[in-house]
């Protein structure tokens, strides 16, 4: 039972990662990571994501997996490698939002709140100045 998390070259998903890190090694759990593109980028971007998690991870002691995101639908994707694996436990990336737009989370972040079959930490990057 592994700890799966997003990631995304963004605040965002450095934040996921960071803590997903962490929660692996505070339960002794595997770390899959599910690397994808920021949407509208080249396709090259999704290299460097793998690139950049795999250079953070290996600065870790932690068992870890990165795979690429396999479609467009970041989510489903996330979802279906958790449930495949069994995860213990999901750790996404949240933006930060303007005050009306706190009223709806991006749509991959509340489907995967919303239907992941195991719990699913959303984590915001630390508040810079």
């Amino acid at each position: 039972m592994p700890v799966v998390a997003g990631f995304v070259p963004t605040p965002e998903g450095r934040a996921a990662l960071d803590s997903a890190i962490a929660e692996a090694t505070r339960r002794g759990l595997k770390l899959v990571v599910v690397a994808h593109e920021r949407r509208g980028t080249e396709s090259a971007t999704l290299a460097a994501a793998v690139a950049e998690a795999e250079s953070t991870l290996s600065q870790t002691t932690l068992e870890h997996e990165v795979r690429q995101s396999a479609g467009s639908d970041v989510a489903e994707d996330l979802m279906q490698v958790a449930e495949q694996l069994d995860a213990e436990l999901i750790v996404i990336g949240l933006r930060r939002r303007s005050p009306v737009g706190k009223l709806i989370l991006g749509s991959n972040a509340q489907r995967v709140l919303l239907d992941a079959t195991c719990p699913v930490l959303a984590v915001k990057p630390a508040r810079t100045a």
